[in-house]
């Protein structure tokens, strides 16, 4: 039984990482906007209301599926500064990602964003920013999630002044029930917002008018001047050149299904070689979250983690072998390697390849950072819209006067530039974020994803088993136990390695936990629900019945309407 119950509706759905981002997306879907300003709306809001974890500078990539059947990815992630040295981490740091500007990017959420209005919208930008405004200039309640989260990094807020100032409102850690405002993040969207409406009557003026007065005018002469003080290599050029590329996305047919992910400049794929390899090593008949199940879904997902570790990364620098890892013939060869007797215990090789050597650490789990939220929404004429926001607050400086902090996903770069995924001038990091939605064979369709960093797709991975294979509501599909392999090297730095280390939660019976420690798995407990498990969030349509049902994991503050 879940906590909660589907929310069904037959006009209109919105799923977020936080309730007030779900209610900006619905009052925007209930003024007449479609699914692409709604989804917009809720994932700029999450940016304000989930202030550790997602940034209004950040990254936004973003799945799109009209009601035609035409499908895009929008790659919300920007670059390295073009000036950036590609040895400077290994030759000045010791091969490591320092905290502070040093790790930023270019920040891509703004165009993301505007991109998609731009696109397929047909609101302003001042328009789908208003309640995001509201909620950073009025504030809103801390929450027990974002108080924990703020006072386990306190000390790393301490270091800059300007973080301080908003995560520590008069000196310390705001308690659950406070209020939380962020004036200075409120004047730069409301800065924005004015740009926009001052082009006039022309909504494509507008928009454009709103990404130059982030990309070409005060905002970015502050960022970067701020970046030179603090030793960054961010320029003007940076900012002005940047553009979110229209990247293809990868889909591929199950069961009658087609699954939709990005492509490989995140980590979307490894969820397509994941579910083939599951098809392939077979599930039927295993019981729910039995011994058998989660040990042949765990190893499968270690598979496509080592294969996205070996190939993934900036296909505009490097070439990603996607249609060879999905290929049936590479899935087969990968899938005898699964053993029901026994765990991996390690990263396995790489097919036809040496594996890399890579130093395990014997340390408690790594807690997410820069964790990332989720929304997703489908609209009254079948438009379905799928967004990963992203990149915390902890490790990068805010900006002074503006509120935020220029995108420091640098860390899912690797220093070494000879790695795939390895740092390069104008080259973009490894992206954990990645929006998917599967197409059912009757039509309907369902958007999904989830924060988690390395546990993104595991944890979409099982919500849509629970879907699609076991035949779960959404909700309860959300709500089952989850499991968590982290037998790969970690996506952020300093890409922490526990080789054979499996999380479960802790409404898996011991029994079951017993089983899998004999196979070789080492055992990491969690709590009966954790916040470390993910937070997915879901709508699936069903055109049969005409009704459209969502679901938001309670792990988080996450909440899902309908009508």
């Amino acid at each position: 039984m879940s906590h909660r119950p589907t929310v069904y509706g037959t006009r209109h759905a919105v799923s977020a990482g936080h309730y007030l981002a779900a209610a900006a997306g619905f009052s925007i879907l209930e003024a007449g906007g479609n699914a692409i300003d709604a989804g917009v709306a809720a994932g700029i809001a999450l940016g304000v209301l989930q202030p550790d974890l997602v940034n209004f500078a950040g990254v936004a990539p973003i799945l799109i599926r009209l009601a035609d059947g035409t499908t895009e990815s929008i790659a919300g992630l920007g670059w390295w500064p073009k000036s950036l040295p590609a040895d400077l981490f290994m030759r000045e740091h010791g091969g490591k990602i320092p905290d502070g500007v040093l790790r930023t990017v270019v920040p891509a959420a703004p165009d993301a964003w505007i991109t998609a209005l731009r696109r397929h919208g047909t609101m302003r930008f001042a328009d789908v920013a208003a309640p995001a405004i509201r909620f950073a200039k009025d504030g809103f309640a801390i929450y027990p999630l974002l108080e924990r989260s703020i006072g386990s990094h306190e000390h790393e807020y301490r270091r800059w002044a300007s973080n301080t100032a908003v995560f520590l409102p008069n000196g310390r850690v705001p308690r659950t029930g406070e209020k939380f405002v962020q004036a200075d993040l409120a004047r730069t969207m409301q800065f924005i917002a004015d740009q926009d409406r001052a082009a006039g009557s022309d909504r494509l003026a507008g928009l454009q008018a709103a990404h130059d007065a982030f990309y070409k005018g005060d905002i970015a002469r502050e960022i970067v001047k701020f970046q030179k003080q603090e030793g960054g290599y961010l320029s003007m050029s940076d900012l002005a050149e940047y553009s979110s590329a229209i990247e293809p996305v990868v889909r591929r047919n199950w069961r009658g299904a087609e699954l939709i992910t990005c492509g490989p400049w995140c980590q979307g794929p490894a969820l397509q070689e994941a579910l083939a390899l599951v098809e392939k090593v077979g599930i039927d008949g295993l019981a729910h979250n039995s011994a058998d199940y989660i040990h042949r879904i765990v190893e499968c997902i270690n598979l496509a983690m080592a294969d996205r570790e070996h190939f993934f990364g900036d296909p505009r620098f490097i070439d990603v072998p996607i249609e060879y890892l999905l290929g049936p013939a590479t899935i087969a060869r990968r899938a005898t390697a699964v053993r029901d007797d026994r765990a991996f215990g390690e990263m396995p090789a790489p097919l036809d390849r040496p594996n890399r050597s890579y130093r395990s650490t014997d340390a408690d789990l790594p807690k997410v950072e820069a964790d990332t939220s989720y929304c997703c929404v489908v609209d009254r004429w079948g438009n379905a819209f799928s967004a990963t926001p992203s990149d915390g607050s902890g490790n990068v400086p805010v900006v002074p006067g503006l509120g935020i902090t220029p995108s420091g996903r640098g860390s899912q770069s690797r220093p070494d530039p000879m790695h795939p995924a390895g740092v390069a001038p104008g080259k973009r990091p490894r992206l954990t974020p990645n929006p998917a939605m599967l197409v059912t064979k009757n039509g309907g369709v369902m958007p999904f994803g989830t924060p988690g960093g390395d546990v993104q797709i595991q944890a979409m991975l099982q919500v849509l088993l629970n879907v699609a294979h076991f035949g779960m509501e959404v909700q309860d599909a959300i709500e089952a136990p989850r499991v968590a392999s982290y037998s790969f090297p970690s996506s952020f730095a300093p890409y922490e390695y526990f080789p054979g280390r499996l999380a479960v939660e802790g409404r898996i019976d011991k029994a079951t936990r017993d089983d899998l420690a004999a196979r070789g798995h080492t055992i990491q407990d969690w709590p009966e629900y954790t916040w470390l498990a993910g937070s997915v969030e879901a709508i699936l349509t069903d055109p049969d019945t005409g009704m459209m049902g969502a679901g938001a994991d309670p792990r988080r503050p996450a909440y899902a309407i309908a009508v």
